[in-house]
């Protein structure tokens, strides 16, 4: 009889271990209860957790840890991508400030020699005027104040040539004011292709470049941000001339090789459009889908960022313009700019 009792409450038991165990597959910490199990000891049932360490609690875990250290890689690359771009702008305005110093010497030397021809004139006309009683001497003073006039009349538009030329280094280095106005675009061509090829010239490794300009002079005006358009043609020239410098370089360059750069304006289909091409070592085929893309470069070391292409595509797509490449290795890259606005 009382086998047949304890049988009955071991049965019980039993049932009642399995019911907890459906009940307590709980969360507790770091651990889960699977289950529970009744030790007899003597008279007494002692009820005993059966745990263990929960998986997903240690997936879960590592998962943070990894988006934390995600998120700080992430921080680390942002900071780095933001130096990058500032070292590409500097370096563009590094080869805008090497072209400014060369250019601005010329009015510079106009303002000077014009100055100091007024001086003289001024003491021949002291000279002159102090004994006025010859009419013939009247006549040179007054022909010699009409040099001075002429001469402060170029000290005035060479020195108006300065101040536009340190006002748009000064655009450049700020990034520009964001505004869109009507803008001479054969003018603003000339400029800064001008001004790229005496940055090249002014810094190391130097090269001759012949410079086609072909700009049509119906074009006229195009609604543009003058500064940051005009850091895609002093990114597109700078291109170039590195391009040219490579192959000039190179073992297997012609021995007639001259490096030359053709600059373009045109209309096709009411648009103006914009063609940068050089003679040098071309783009394969396999990187023409890639030399727009930021980071990436074909220069060796520290020469390049890979940001200067990436840079102007954007800028150009705020002027809702398109960029494309055309190229045959060995030959010629020609990069083409088409506007969106109608003339």
């Amino acid at each position: 009889m009382e086998n047949k009792a304890l049988k009955t409450q071991d049965s019980l038991f039993l049932k009642l271990t399995e019911a907890l165990k459906k009940e307590l597959s709980l969360e507790k910490g770091k651990e889960k209860i699977i289950g529970i199990k009744f030790q007899k000891s003597g008279e007494d049932w002692n009820l005993e957790e059966l745990k263990v360490q929960d998986p997903e609690e240690d997936i879960t875990r590592e998962l943070s840890e990894t988006k934390r250290q995600l998120k700080a890689v992430k921080k680390r690359l942002k900071a780095a991508e933001q130096q990058l771009v500032k070292q590409e702008k500097l370096a563009s305005l590094g080869l805008l400030t090497a072209g400014i110093a060369h250019e601005i010497k010329n009015p510079l030397n106009f303002i000077t020699n014009f100055s100091d021809l007024s001086v003289e004139y001024l003491v021949e006309i002291e000279e002159l005027l102090q004994d006025h009683k010859h009419l013939k001497e009247i006549k040179d003073a007054f022909a010699l104040i009409r040099d001075i006039k002429t001469n402060l009349g170029k000290i005035h538009d060479h020195g108006h040539r300065a101040e536009g030329i340190v006002r748009s280094m000064l655009l450049h280095s700020r990034g520009g004011n964001g505004h869109y106005d009507p803008v001479d675009l054969n003018a603003l061509l000339k400029e800064y292709v001008n001004l790229a090829f005496h940055g090249m010239r002014a810094n190391k490794n130097p090269i001759n470049v012949e410079i086609n300009l072909d700009l049509d002079p119906n074009l006229g005006k195009v609604t543009v941000n003058a500064e940051s358009f005009s850091r895609v043609i002093l990114n597109l020239c700078k291109n170039a001339f590195d391009a040219m410098r490579e192959k000039a370089g190179s073992p297997s360059a012609p021995d007639d090789y001259r490096p030359k750069l053709k600059v373009s304006s045109f209309t096709e289909n009411k648009k103006a459009v914009i063609t940068v091409e050089d003679n040098g070592p071309g783009v394969p085929d396999e990187l023409k889908n890639k030399i727009l893309t930021p980071f990436f470069t074909t220069k060796k070391g520290a020469e390049g960022t890979g940001l200067g292409l990436s840079i102007s595509k954007e800028i150009l797509q705020e002027h809702k313009a398109l960029l494309s490449i055309d190229s045959k290795e060995g030959e010629f890259t020609r990069f083409r700019i088409e506007l969106s606005q109608k003339l």
